[in-house]
């Protein structure tokens, strides 16, 4: 599905405003890693609600098949009528309001000839990827809340549509990006790094084997695939991807900094048994000046106002709007 079809399908998903997400390193620990520094507090990436909230989308009811048998239980089937009016009983009243919300982003995104293209996904996609450091990070992050890339391209487009139109009412000042810098300036900067791929094993003597297998030429991804228990790394051949100093355990850092791109660790003793450490890759540290920084603070800024406007701008669209609700409206006449 393209990004014409998704702005099109506007009665189908539920629509959010965007929030700024901390980015805190919440995902998945390795073995050997320590939890990440809280100080990053400006890696914020401004995803959409839904990221924060797992919702069920509620469809129109069923206009066929619905005495269709979507589960059996001991022989007795549950129908996709039913199914709706359970959905529609939980949930169902914010559901609809969120899909209600979402067209009217649309129809008010029309009006205005506001299109999003797929090269305009893209781009935010890319932003985010960089954001959490990685795709596998943002992957992680959109599993905790059971959503998939194609989601978020989806969410995306709402998100954009809705920055376009409340953009023209927003001014975010020079000095307003040079307070914001100055004021998260440490965060801004880019410690020494490195990529480091580690192999797992619960023994000394098992980890001074691989040592003796590397040398011999074995292939370290496919060792690390065989043989680690490294359950976080080892699917990707043991990669770490870059870690700064403070993000992984003691011993690990002070071996991995240690060693030259290429170059391979003898056993290192971890609380979790015994790792084989490989640098991949090496960045130097780097301070950030405010030019480099500038447009991302913009755009993180600009994102912000739009968060806090959202709500009351959808309250004057709904009401001036011809809008009907049969859920809220059979609810109230009870």
């Amino acid at each position: 599905m393209d990004e014409k079809e998704r702005n099109e399908q506007g009665a189908n998903d539920g629509y959010y405003t965007p929030v700024m997400v901390p980015m805190n390193g919440e995902t998945e620990t390795a073995p050997g890693q320590a939890p990440k520094s809280s100080n990053k507090v400006w890696q914020i990436v401004s995803l959409v609600l839904a990221v924060l909230l797992v919702v069920v989308l509620i469809k129109p009811p069923f206009a066929t098949n619905k005495a269709e048998a979507v589960a059996t239980v001991n022989g007795v089937e549950i129908t996709k009528d039913r199914l709706y009016e359970e959905l529609a009983a939980n949930g169902g009243e914010q559901a609809l309001t969120n899909l209600i919300n979402q067209e009217l982003v649309n129809q008010e995104a029309a009006k205005k000839n506001i299109t999003i293209t797929d090269a305009d996904v893209d781009a935010e996609i890319e932003t985010y990827k960089t954001q959490f450091g990685s795709e596998e990070a943002l992957n992680q992050a959109l599993e905790q809340y059971g959503m998939t890339m194609d989601d978020l391209r989806k969410q995306v487009v709402m998100e954009l549509k809705l920055t376009k139109l409340l953009e023209p009412q927003i001014n975010v000042t020079d000095d307003q990006v040079k307070e914001t810098f100055e004021t998260y300036k440490d965060s801004f900067n880019t410690p020494e790094q490195v990529r480091a791929s580690v192999i797992l094993v619960a023994t000394e003597e098992e980890a001074k084997d691989i040592v003796k297998q590397l040398k011999e030429g074995a292939d370290f991804a496919e060792l690390a695939k065989s043989k680690s228990l490294d359950t976080a790394t080892k699917d990707q051949g043991g990669d770490t991807d870059f870690f700064a100093r403070g993000e992984r355990e003691e011993a690990v850092e002070e071996a991995a900094f240690k060693l030259a791109k290429g170059e391979i660790s003898d056993p290192v003793k971890t609380s979790e048994g015994y790792q084989v450490i490989k640098v991949t890759d090496k960045k130097e540290a780097h301070t950030a000046t405010l030019d480099e920084k500038k447009d991302e603070i913009r755009k993180t800024l600009i994102s912000q106002q739009v968060s806090s406007m959202s709500g009351a701008w959808l309250e004057d669209v709904r009401s001036k709007a011809q809008i009907t609700n049969t859920l809220t409206d059979a609810a109230a006449a009870e």
